[in-house]
């Protein structure tokens, strides 16, 4: 049976599913169900024997724009709060557990036994990179634009794959400023795989899933297992448990709190405005550094 779904679109053809991130009016920012949905759809695939390869991508101008912030949080207070207080002890527990944990939903890309490709346009930051770099190959439109600003102001690492694909050098670089990559920088420093002209994106990425589609299911389920297991033996599960409590104490300090009533009282283009100004990226770049806006996936 066809499940329905909230907050995504997933589709079956020639062998590739498509899971399509589906709130183009807020660029695909996280909120509840989303994770779930993922998850439940990365399951029906890995269930389809005729499904080889899994596509993630976002609807409209953007990939995605990482969790949504702009009624302050309050659409997780189910999992947060008690008595309309932040709660640490639920906190860390809808952090690391894997029945309810936002990251470890979104890693059932990086544990499926098939290949998972990226299609990354538009903004693609916080929690959205985040979920993007978990695929096994990622590629983006020249004019994407990936980074963490939360590295800021708000947040910590969760899926810990900007380290492990970036190295010490450059993760410790990021992981302090936050500084924001195009596709092709992506590329230069090795995080991502591809990076091609928005009009070839989506050839792109079909050429090679159709190239994908070509090898053994196993052989491919054998050869994505192997380099999992190498980087899960360097210590993926554990960092993937500190990031994620790391996060909800950096969302809850006295900076954080007044970042959040500033974005709640003037909205997130104040909040963030404020937060990027004196770094010139983000929404706070040059027109060449932010995405174009006319380039949308349509659903």
């Amino acid at each position: 049976m066809q499940r329905t779904y909230e907050t995504i679109v997933y589709a079956v053809a020639d062998h590739v599913a498509t899971i399509t991130l589906a709130r183009p009016e807020h660029l695909n920012t996280i909120v509840p169900p989303m994770p779930d949905e993922v998850e439940a759809a990365v399951a029906d695939a890995v269930r389809d024997d005729e499904v080889k390869v899994i596509v993630v991508r976002g609807a409209g101008r953007s990939f995605c724009a990482g969790y949504d912030f702009g009624d302050g949080f309050h659409h997780w207070d189910e999992w947060l709060s008690t008595d309309g207080a932040w709660d640490p002890g639920r906190d860390f527990v809808l952090a690391t557990a894997p029945a309810i944990a936002p990251t470890q939903k979104f890693m059932s890309i990086w544990r499926a036994p098939k290949p998972v490709i990226a299609q990354v346009h538009g903004w693609c930051v916080g929690g959205g990179s985040d979920f993007a770099l978990c695929a096994d190959i990622v590629v983006a439109s020249d004019d994407a634009v990936i980074g963490t600003p939360y590295s800021r102001m708000w947040g910590s690492y969760l899926s810990g794959m900007w380290l492990y694909r970036l190295g010490l050098t450059r993760a410790k670089e990021y992981a302090l400023t936050g500084a924001a990559l195009t596709g092709p920088e992506a590329v230069a420093m090795g995080l991502i795989n591809r990076s091609v002209p928005f009009a070839e994106l989506e050839t792109t990425v079909r050429a090679t899933a159709t190239r994908l589609a070509g090898i053994p299911s196993s052989q491919l389920a054998a050869m994505k297992l192997i380099v999992n297991q190498a980087y899960e033996n360097m210590g993926l599960a554990s960092t993937q448990t500190l990031g994620p409590i790391l996060d909800g104490l950096m969302r809850n300090t006295p900076d954080a709190k007044r970042f959040i009533d500033l974005a709640e009282r003037d909205g997130v283009r104040a909040a963030v405005a404020r937060r990027d100004g004196d770094f010139a990226d983000y929404s706070q770049a040059p027109p060449e550094r932010r995405p174009n806006p006319d380039h949308v996936i349509e659903l």
